[in-house]
C-alpha cells in the first residue's frame, strides 16, 4: 500500500515547498555573489603579505649566509657571529610570540582549525605582525622551520580581518578565513590547486559550492600576484622525470611503507618533545630556545645548507647531488633540529622540514634499490619526489593535498601512479596503527593546555564518527553520560539517516551530528574520547 505524504494532492503544500526551495536557491546565489568579490580581496591581501614574508625570509637567509662566510675568515672568534645571530633571532621570536600572540607559536594551522570549529577566537590584529616578524626572526635566524604554516595562518587572519571590517555574517566569516588560509599556502609554494585542496581536505572539510568557490578564487588571485614577483617556475627547479617503468612499482610500494612508519615516528617524537617543553616556565623556555639556536648555528657554521627551511638541501637531494652514505647523517641532523626547533614555540611550520626529510628518505630508498638492481630502478632521484608526498601523507593524513602539492612544487606531473601507490600505502600504515594526524594532535594539545579545553560563545554543530573499538561502540545514547545541552540530533550509517533517540545504539563507522551549547562544552571532550579508538604508540609496536 502506498503511503501518502501531507503534500500529496495538496496544491498549497506543493506551492509552499516550491517557494521554500526557490528561496533557498536564491539565497545561495546571493551568498556566492557576496563572497566572490570578498574572496578576491582576501586572496590579493594574502598574496601581498605572503610575498612580503617570502622576501623578508630571503633577506634573513642571505644575511645569515653572508655572516657565516665572513665568520670563516676570522681565525678564532668567527663562529661566535652566527651563534649570536641565531640565538638572538630565536629568543626574540619566542619573546615576541609569548608577549603578544601565543596562538601564533609554531605552525598556526591547528589554531586556524580551532577557529573554523568555533573553538578559538581569531585576533588577526596581533597574529599578522607577530607571525611576520617572529617568523622572520626564527626562520631567518636559522631554525629548521618552514614558511608555509605562518603563511596559512597569516592568510586566515587576513580573511578574518576582512570579514570583521566588512561586518560579514558568521558563516561567511568562517568561509573567508578558510579561503585566506588556502590563499596563503598557494602563495607560499606557488601551488594554487594545493591551496584549494588543503582547504577542502584538511581545514574546512566542506565541499559546499560557496566554500569551494571562495577558496578557489582566493588561491588563484594570491598565486597570480605572487608570480608577478617570484616568477612562474615551480618552487624546486629540477628537471622533469619521464614515466617510470612498471618494474619500479614494488620499490615505490616499499617507499610508501617506510614513509608510513617514519611519519609515525615523526608525530610521536614531536608530541613527546612538546610535552617536555610544556613543563618549562617562560624563562626556562627562553633558555631552551637560546640553546637550540646555538646548536643550530654551530651546525650551520659547518653545513650552511642544512639549517633553515632547507630549500637548497631539498634541491640537492632531488638532483641526486647527495652521497648515499651521507643521507643517514643528514636525516639524523635534520630530524633532531626540526624537533628541537619546533619545540621552542617560535613561529614556523613543519611543511618544509618534513618535505626535506621525505626527500632524503625517498632518495635513500631509490639509491639503495638502484645500487642493488640498476636495471629495475634506472632513476633514483624520482624517489625523492615521491618520498616527499608519501611522508606528507603519513604525517598530515591529507594524501590528495600531498600528491598535488608535490606535483606543483616540482613540476613533475608524470609520476601520478607512483605517487598514488606510495601515498596510499603510507596512509594505510598510519591508519592500521591508529596514529593521530599531526595537526589533529597539535589541536588537541592546544585545547587541553588551557584551563577550559574549549571556549564557545554560541551553540555549535560538530560531527563525530564512531571508530571500531571505540568506548561508545555498542552503547545507547542514554548510556554515554553527555551533559544537558550536548544533543545528538542525527545519525547516519551508509545511505540511512535518522533522528537519534535516547535508545539509539551507536555502531562502528556511524556518523553523528551533535549540537553543543556553550554550557555543555565539555561534552565535546567526552564525545571525542568515546568515539575514538585506542591509540597505538611507536613504543607499543615493538
Amino acid at each position: 500500500m502506498r503511503t501518502f505524504s501531507a503534500s500529496d494532492n495538496n496544491p498549497v503544500a506543493d506551492t509552499r515547498t516550491v517557494a521554500g526551495e526557490l528561496a533557498e536557491y536564491l539565497d545561495r546565489r546571493s551568498q556566492r555573489r557576496r563572497l566572490l568579490p570578498l574572496a578576491m580581496l582576501v586572496g590579493l591581501l594574502a598574496g601581498i603579505c605572503t610575498t612580503l614574508f617570502r622576501w623578508m625570509l630571503s633577506v634573513g637567509d642571505s644575511t645569515r649566509t653572508t655572516l657565516i662566510e665572513w665568520s670563516h675568515q676570522q681565525p678564532f672568534v668567527g663562529w661566535l657571529i652566527p651563534v649570536l645571530w641565531t640565538v638572538s633571532g630565536a629568543t626574540l621570536a619566542v619573546c615576541l610570540t609569548h608577549r603578544y600572540a601565543p596562538e601564533a607559536s609554531g605552525s598556526g594551522i591547528p589554531h586556524i582549525e580551532a577557529v573554523l570549529h568555533r573553538l578559538r577566537d581569531l585576533r588577526w590584529q596581533r597574529i599578522i605582525p607577530v607571525k611576520l616578524i617572529g617568523g622572520t626572526l626564527a626562520i631567518g635566524g636559522g631554525l629548521t622551520l618552514g614558511r608555509e604554516g605562518p603563511s596559512v595562518q597569516i592568510g586566515g587572519a587576513i580573511g578574518g580581518g576582512v570579514a570583521d571590517l566588512l561586518h560579514s555574517r558568521p558563516r561567511e566569516r568562517l568561509t573567508l578565513i578558510a579561503a585566506g588560509s588556502g590563499a596563503g599556502l598557494a602563495a607560499a609554494f606557488n601551488a594554487p590547486l594545493s591551496g584549494l585542496i588543503f582547504v577542502l581536505e584538511e581545514l574546512q572539510r566542506d565541499f559546499r559550492p560557496t566554500v569551494f568557490g571562495a577558496a578557489f578564487v582566493a588561491a588563484v588571485v594570491a598565486n597570480v600576484f605572487t608570480r608577478f614577483f617570484t616568477g612562474q617556475l615551480p618552487v624546486f627547479t629540477i628537471p622533469g622525470h619521464p614515466i617510470q617503468p612498471l618494474s619500479t612499482l614494488p620499490v615505490f610500494a616499499l617507499l610508501g611503507i617506510v614513509c608510513g612508519l617514519a611519519g609515525m615516528v615523526f608525530n610521536n617524537v614531536l608530541m613527546r618533545t612538546l610535552a617536555y617543553t610544556d613543563r618549562l616556565r617562560h624563562r626556562q623556555k627562553l633558555f631552551y630556545a637560546a640553546i637550540v639556536g646555538a646548536v643550530v648555528a654551530l651546525v650551520g657554521w659547518w653545513m650552511p645548507d642544512v639549517i633553515g627551511g632547507g630549500h637548497h638541501l631539498t634541491e640537492q637531494v632531488l638532483l641526486g647531488q647527495i652521497g648515499l652514505t651521507f643521507i643517514p647523517v643528514l636525516l639524523l641532523i635534520r630530524f633532531t633540529l626540526t624537533m628541537s626547533s619546533y619545540a621552542t614555540g617560535a613561529p614556523g611550520g613543519i611543511f618544509a622540514p618534513l618535505l626535506v626529510l621525505g626527500g632524503l628518505i625517498g632518495y635513500g630508498v631509490g639509491a639503495t634499490a638502484h645500487h642493488i638492481a640498476p636495471a629495475f630502478v634506472p632513476d633514483p632521484t624520482v624517489f625523492g619526489v615521491v618520498g616527499m608526498a608519501a611522508l606528507f601523507t603519513a604525517i598530515v593524513r591529507a594524501p590528495l593535498t600531498g600528491i598535488v602539492l608535490i606535483a606543483e612544487m616540482t613540476g613533475n606531473y608524470n609520476q601520478l601512479l607512483p605517487l598514488l601507490i606510495a601515498c596510499f600505502l603510507a596512509y594505510v600504515v598510519t591508519e592500521v596503527f591508529r596514529d593521530r594526524p599531526i595537526y589533529e594532535a597539535l589541536l588537541r594539545r592546544d585545547l587541553q593546555r588551557t584551563k577550559n579545553e574549549y571556549q564557545l560563545d554560541e551553540p555549535v554543530v560538530r560531527e563525530f564518527t564512531v571508530a571500531p573499538g571505540a568506548p561508545f561502540a555498542g552503547k545507547t545514547i542514554r548510556e554515554l553520560g553527555l551533559p544537558p545541552g550536548c544533543i545528538i540530533v542525527r545519525c547516519r550509517d551508509g545511505n540511512r539517516e535518522w533522528v537519534a533517540t535516547a535508545y539509539t545504539r551507536l555502531e562502528p563507522h556511524m556518523h553523528l551530528t551533535v549540537l553543543v551549547a556553550p554550557t555543555a562544552v565539555h561534552g565535546i571532550s567526552i564525545l571525542e574520547k568515546g568515539c575514538s579508538a585506542a591509540e597505538i604508540s611507536v613504543s607499543e609496536m615493538t
